[in-house]
């Protein structure tokens, strides 16, 4: 993601293994995964933003589609997607950049 001072920060797409959770335990998770950047690489690699999500665009043969996800983070097309297999993972993403991140800065 594109930010004024660094350049590009890093941001975070995940999915937990069990669904349903409330926003308490999406706030836990995304703060544990912060730490886990900072204590495994360094303060400088936290990421800025943890969006939690129930799906991640992937290709039929379950590739993650990292360009599509860069693409959408920085309000670009993500150009063609003819090999996604779920098409609303695409919308859960778009619209949880626009809910905001579950763990801000």
């Amino acid at each position: 993601m594109q930010d004024e001072l660094k350049g590009q920060v890093p941001i975070v797409f995940a999915t937990l293994k069990v669904s349903g959770r409330d926003a308490a335990a999406k706030q836990e998770a995304a703060n544990g995964m912060q730490q886990c950047v900072v204590e495994t690489l360094g303060r400088f690699a936290k990421p800025a933003r943890v969006y939690i999500v129930n799906a991640l665009p992937k290709t039929r043969s379950g590739k993650l589609l990292r360009r599509s996800l860069q693409a959408l983070a920085e309000d670009r097309d993500p150009g063609d997607l003819s090999t996604l297999d779920d098409p609303t993972a695409l919308e859960e993403i778009r619209s949880a950049l626009k809910r905001g991140p579950d763990q801000g800065r």
